[in-house]
């Protein structure tokens, strides 16, 4: 056969499936970007509803999650379906490796239960400052995903936890009341006198701004250690106020403590050299 021949009859017999196929393509192309505009619009649409009912923000977050994540597994189906790909086939598939992809997705279904379980039980919100207890992760909670939440440090790092990790270990939320209670340790000299140390740090906390001076305020002695007394310092100060009333403390205690001739002590070793 002559090589013109084969390619009008190569031609005849596939290029309508090549233009099927394109077109196939095309069609595929045109649904995404239209899907793409579909589900923007019904997120923004979700959450200006949220906005309008006044909603909590996890539960608008995780909400968006929920409708993102939904609609673009339904368009991922679409275009399978476009390339005639049989659903009952792809249903059948996945029943038969049920286990499988059960054992696979634990840990994605874990979270998205942990997620639930924190919009339901509230153990806290966005905004909220918490604490991980057993991993020590900590900071403010500034998104509740579907399948994770976001928390951004004082140092404006950003930490994603596993919403299952967050339901299934202990945590502590800090800012959940307006005030919050200032617990310092203070280590002084055995030599320094104790009752100037206390006396010191009773008027520095009636001194301090952002002490609450109507809320109980303590100075004791906390243990006798090994080279130091240590003192125990609590008094209350308003949650958004915490840090800069405890940072502004620390400074006036060793400050005053300088000007007053009260020791810290530091961890030093004697060595002791029989003559011989």
């Amino acid at each position: 056969m002559e090589s013109g021949t084969w390619l009008l009859t190569f031609a005849r017999e596939r290029i309508p499936d090549l233009i099927s196929f394109g077109l196939k393509i095309l069609a595929a192309v045109v649904l995404v970007i239209a899907g793409k505009y579909i589900i923007r619009g019904a997120r923004n649409l979700a959450a200006k509803a949220f906005e309008r009912a006044g909603a909590d923000a996890g539960v608008s977050q995780f909400t968006d999650s929920l409708i993102k994540y939904g609609l673009y597994t339904v368009l991922f189906i679409l275009v399978l379906t476009g390339f005639g790909v049989n659903l009952t086939s792809i249903t059948a598939i996945l029943a038969a490796a049920g286990v499988a992809v059960s054992l696979a997705l634990q840990d994605v279904i874990a979270n998205f239960a942990g997620g639930v379980l924190i919009l339901t039980l509230k153990p806290f919100a966005v905004g909220d400052y918490i604490i991980e207890d057993n991993n020590r992760n900590e900071g403010t909670v500034k998104e509740i995903q579907l399948f994770h939440t976001k928390l951004t440090t004082v140092d404006n790092r950003t930490i994603v936890i596993p919403n299952g990790m967050l339901t299934n270990n202990s945590l502590t939320n800090v800012t959940e009341k307006d005030e919050r209670q200032l617990d310092l340790r203070i280590d002084i000299a055995y030599e320094s006198d104790l009752r100037e140390a206390k006396r010191i740090l009773t008027e520095l906390l009636q001194g301090t701004p952002g002490i609450l001076k109507e809320k109980e305020m303590s100075v004791f002695v906390d243990s006798l250690g090994t080279s130091s007394v240590v003192l125990g310092v609590r008094a209350w100060t308003r949650m958004d106020e915490y840090w800069k009333v405890r940072w502004q403390l620390l400074e006036d205690i060793k400050l005053t403590f300088d000007r007053e001739g009260i020791r810290i002590p530091y961890t030093q070793i004697t060595v002791h050299r029989e003559e011989t």
